[in-house]
């Protein structure tokens, strides 16, 4: 028997590894987009071929799937490579629209900072509500001030003083609205602020920004954006 003409005919030959082996220098040109699990393959599928049985050689049919395969796999790493260089494009245009928010004002629910000055509220009464009152307390929880309020949702100035005048110390302050029917309470919402937008940046993936009293918080935490209103 001529034992070179399995070697020459079939798809398992040496013949079939060289004309193998510009797919496998161009795989190996794309560097580090190979993955590991690609690599691992394309050195079993080479060992396959270096080592079968000249008399017994790999079926057509086995050696076209393994070659399918070998296609498959690094298609999807391509794949992988090109949806990460998507998402970060993605990013990168998501970057660009909230460039358009700094200088807007932005309402979001958070804790409110006081500095002396008074600040704007947004409040949310219950609308079956007779009557309504801002509770104020501290970083621990504690109430430092209640103060009577209009039951209608709406905005206000609140100057973080008492009826007698004394302010509170300056500070971070959680502000909620409670609404109240016949002495019942019916709920308590926080009330939201609004502030200035001055930046906009990435922070581990997610799109933060950061208003003009200093806080910084997640863009899904915006409820709304509006122009300043204008100076008086």
């Amino acid at each position: 028997m001529d034992l070179t003409s399995p070697i020459q005919t079939k798809p398992g030959s040496e013949a079939a590894a060289r004309a193998a082996a510009p797919a496998t220098g161009k795989a190996a040109q794309s560097g580090p987009a190979l993955s590991s699990d690609f690599e691992t393959f394309l050195k079993m599928l080479t060992t396959q071929m270096r080592n079968q049985d000249p008399l017994n050689p790999v079926e057509s049919a086995d050696f076209a799937v393994q070659l399918a395969t070998f296609s498959t796999v690094e298609q999807q790493v391509r794949t992988n490579d090109l949806l990460s260089g998507l998402g970060t494009r993605i990013d990168t245009l998501g970057m660009g629209q909230l460039s358009g928010w700094i200088g807007l004002e932005a309402e979001a629910r958070v804790p409110v900072a006081f500095s002396g000055e008074p600040v704007t509220l947004t409040t949310k009464v219950d609308a079956s509500a007779d009557a309504a009152q801002l509770v104020v307390t501290d970083a621990e929880g504690r109430v430092m001030q209640r103060q009577d309020i209009a039951p209608n949702s709406g905005r206000l100035d609140w100057t973080g003083r008492d009826q007698d005048g004394t302010a509170l110390p300056h500070g971070t302050y959680n502000i909620a609205v409670q609404s109240t029917a016949k002495g019942e309470i019916l709920a308590q919402t926080p009330v939201s602020v609004t502030s200035r937008i001055t930046e906009a940046r990435l922070n581990g993936g997610e799109t933060e920004i950061v208003l003009a009293n200093g806080r910084s918080l997640s863009a899904a935490e915006v409820i709304s954006l509006r122009q300043p209103r204008p100076t008086p």
